[in-house]
């Protein structure tokens, strides 16, 4: 008899096991995002009537979404505001696909989440100032797309970001001084925007800062001097902009492996003791790589 009970208890478990479920709730968010950006022309589909740990770009851990993963596979049409249900995401990879309408608000509830990729896609309208919120955050990209408004100031509040790229927009207003409280940031990208104003020089506490991309925006004034803190920098970029003085950028003659572009021909640039063979020039260019 002991036999058997073990047997039983044994083969219970193994079904719960193979058979456990996600909630209704993430399910149910999960089927209207494959509903609200036309999954019938996705290049993989999902099976609907197949378990959910089968449906591509989807990860389970201990019965809970973790990640959905929908790199270029022809989404189209609005991002469901009951994306914000699933509440244990930790990656949303969107990125290359033809989504648009706004950023829902409700993307801010996802409080676990870790990387958020949402470039190359025709999204508009502005981020969600309680966009901070996502404090577990380490990715931000969102390049090339159609966003505008100011940058949300609570970004800075996002303290183990260490990628943010919001290239490519329709951003305006002044670089918020917040993103220099981002001590793990090592990527800060804001090319091709309608950014205006100075340069905040708290953004020379940004040590672990490896390219820092301002081009083609209204930025104005000085380069701050803070910038000879940026121990870590190897591609900077800042061409196209208003600026009136680059004297500090001296500290560029120390540095080299730096991708360095500027305006070229700008008659106000004054770099008599920086030896630019040192230096590499480069274009601005994104990319993102399907693993």
């Amino acid at each position: 008899m002991k036999k058997l009970y073990y047997l039983s208890f044994s083969l219970f478990f193994l079904t719960t096991v193979c058979f456990a479920e996600i909630s209704k709730k993430e399910k149910k968010a999960l089927i209207d995002l494959y509903s609200t950006t036309n999954g019938k022309h996705w290049v993989k589909k999902w099976d609907l009537k197949a378990p959910v740990s089968q449906w591509y770009g989807i990860k389970i851990v201990d019965d809970k979404v973790v990640e959905i993963n929908l790199f270029h596979n022809n989404l189209m049409g609005p991002i469901t505001s009951e994306i914000g249900k699933l509440e244990h995401l930790r990656v949303l990879n969107l990125a290359f696909n033809s989504l648009t309408g706004n950023l829902p608000q409700e993307i801010v509830n996802l409080s676990n989440l870790k990387i958020l990729k949402l470039e190359m896609n025709r999204l508009h309208g502005e981020i969600p100032m309680e966009i901070g919120n996502l404090n577990q955050l380490e990715e931000l990209s969102a390049f090339n797309n159609f966003f505008t408004g100011k940058i949300p100031a609570t970004v800075g509040d996002i303290k183990g970001l260490k990628v943010l790229n919001l290239s490519s927009n329709d951003f305006y207003g002044d670089i918020p001084s917040s993103l220099g409280q981002l001590s793990q940031l090592e990527t800060l990208g804001l090319f091709e925007n309608k950014l205006e104003g100075t340069i905040p020089k708290n953004m020379g506490q940004l040590g672990n800062l490896k390219e820092l991309v301002l081009a083609n925006n209204r930025l104005v004034g000085d380069i701050p001097s803070e910038f000879a803190q940026l121990a870590s920098l190897e591609v900077f970029q800042i061409q196209n902009n208003n600026f009136s003085s680059f004297k500090a950028l001296e500290f560029l003659e120390t540095k080299e492996y730096l991708v360095f572009d500027y305006d070229k021909e700008d008659k106000k640039l004054e770099f008599k003791d920086i030896n630019f063979s040192k230096t590499k020039m480069a274009d601005t260019k994104f990319e993102d790589i399907e693993e």
